[in-house]
């Protein structure tokens, strides 16, 4: 039986420019036929499509943080949302901390089409995200009023720390364990993210369905990350290896800590090693 192999994509697998290298396309299209190759991100099903193309994907993804998990020709394994009034209910909380979230939400359980909802009133970094890497993403919905909907699939602040750590802990004081809250930092853009998701909508949970999908045990699997959202994932799996530029919380628990950076092509030389394909 073939290994399984997991990697995050953003501050891991992909260069900080936002691509997978052409030594890390090379790599993985010479071990895809030794091994399950896949990912756990933050990103969409059509962000992450866009980023790994021309790469074969034979295991499941886990996307949108652990909301998501389906494969790659978009068959739909699990998916896990927050209802409309929980969601508005959460952004009613984060009034008094005078900022608003970006709402993603899935339309299609088909086609696993979303809808990316831009707020009327942005933020320096929320603006800066929206003009530098989605302004020509057909998912963005402009509103007159930001609220939550049907199959929301999770709620994202972006600020300085100084502002989301205390709606993090208001948001987990109101609404407890209604919701999983997760606050990290964003090196690309010297911020933080705040993302609310529902419960059992992060890649810890996400890997034991695709561990059930595949008939497969956690000590057969590999995982590759760098930040928080990264963690329970590490926890589960056989093997965690961090990358360099690895926060430390996440050094701290890796099994392994590579050498490289993201930059540097530190999962692809990974794999590149430990894989065997004689």
């Amino acid at each position: 039986m073939h290994k399984l192999y997991i990697t995050d994509l953003d501050h891991t697998f992909l260069h900080s420019s936002q691509r997978v290298s052409n030594f890390s396309k090379q790599v993985w299209n010479e071990k895809v036929n030794h091994a399950l190759l896949s990912v756990a991100t933050a990103r969409s099903f059509s962000k992450t499509s866009d980023f790994l193309k021309g790469l074969p994907l034979k295991a499941p993804l886990i996307l949108l943080d652990g909301t998501m998990v389906a494969t790659s020709d978009k068959k739909l394994i699990d998916v896990q949302t927050l209802s409309a009034q929980l969601s508005s209910e959460i952004i009613q909380e984060s009034h008094s901390f005078d900022i608003q979230p970006f709402v993603i939400s899935l339309n299609d359980y088909q086609s696993l089409d979303e809808t990316f909802a831009i707020p009327p009133l942005l933020n320096d970094f929320q603006s800066f995200l929206i003009a530098n890497n989605y302004a020509t993403d057909k998912r963005l919905s402009f509103k007159k009023k930001i609220e939550g909907v049907k199959d929301t699939l999770k709620i994202v602040y972006m600020g300085n720390e100084e502002l989301l750590r205390p709606l993090s802990k208001h948001l987990k004081k109101i609404f407890g364990n209604k919701i999983e809250v997760k606050l990290a930092p964003e090196n690309y853009m010297k911020c933080y993210f705040l993302t609310i998701l529902h419960p059992l909508g992060d890649k810890a949970h996400a890997l034991n369905i695709v561990h059930e999908y595949l008939n497969y045990l956690p000590k057969d699997t590999t995982v590759f990350g760098d930040s928080l959202n990264d963690i329970g994932m590490f926890q589960l799996a056989g093997t965690a290896v961090a990358v360099s530029n690895a926060l430390k919380e996440v050094k701290d628990i890796a099994d392994i800590v590579l050498e490289q950076s993201n930059d540097e092509d530190a999962v692809a030389h990974y794999l590149q090693k430990n894989i065997n394909t004689d």
